[in-house]
């Protein structure tokens, strides 16, 4: 039975995908900051799917305990999920330096500092899979998204590239963009019903599209035209845009 890894388990995604793969029977490792908090996903997870599943402490801002705390996994995961990320309000993240470099740092350099780790493994092991949740966000810069976008559009790059260099040692990296999710993130939002989903829908797409190896997925699928558009508006029309 092989072992998933999902990184930020605390949040609804985490929790949803980590119910998805052990329903699937995938042992589960759960990762967050305080896994005591997880207990209780535990203790259902293992009862209702007859799976084992373990809770570790993981903190994405503690670059120096990364290695120790990936060595300690026994088994080592076949696959990695990084989920964990943070959105705070832009004009308040514009205004304060700490804001700004906790999101940069959150959703961009720790997810670096972890899956180098563990994409340094799978290619040694010659097999392994990488997903990371990312943002359409990240698809173009928007004054809207300033700080949470660029952070997320480094992700997608650094997964891109990351794709790239495992190819020929057998590792499968997966990108994942999801737009607007109902999450405790999200709960003081108006979200568009027809452009949003659940966390339910994103787990079963990740879980669908890591079986068929895929590489880049946005959760509903008119994302992809969505941001497609946005992209393509010429730069000069674009920056006098409310986006």
């Amino acid at each position: 039975m092989e072992t998933v890894l999902i990184l930020g388990a605390t949040s609804d995604i985490g929790i949803a995908i980590a119910k998805k793969f052990a329903a699937e029977k995938y042992n589960i490792q759960l990762a967050a900051r305080k896994p005591a908090q997880l207990e209780a996903v535990q203790s259902d997870l293992k009862i209702r799917y007859n799976v084992e599943c373990t809770l570790h402490a993981f903190d994405a801002l503690q670059y120096h305990t990364h290695s120790l705390f990936f060595d300690s996994l026994i088994p080592k995961p076949d696959v990695t999920i990084s989920i964990f990320g943070i959105m705070d309000e832009e004009d308040e993240a514009f205004e304060s330096w700490n804001l700004t470099q906790r999101m940069i740092d959150t959703n961009y350099t720790g997810a670096v500092s972890v899956l180098n780790i563990a994409a340094k493994f799978y290619i040694k092991r010659k097999s392994g899979t990488i997903i990371g949740i990312s943002s359409v966000a990240g698809d173009r810069g928007r004054a809207s998204k300033m700080i949470y976008g660029s952070s997320k559009a480094a992700f997608n790059a650094y997964l891109s590239a990351l794709r790239n260099k495992c190819y020929d040692d057998n590792v499968h990296v997966m990108t994942v963009k999801p737009g607007f999710v109902y999450t405790r993130m999200t709960e003081n939002m108006t979200l568009p019903k027809l452009l949003t989903s659940t966390p339910d829908e994103v787990a079963g797409a990740v879980f669908n599209s890591f079986e068929k190896k895929r590489n880049v997925i946005y959760i509903k699928w008119f994302w992809r035209y969505i941001m497609l558009i946005i992209k393509n508006i010429p730069e000069f029309q674009f920056k006098k845009m409310k986006l």
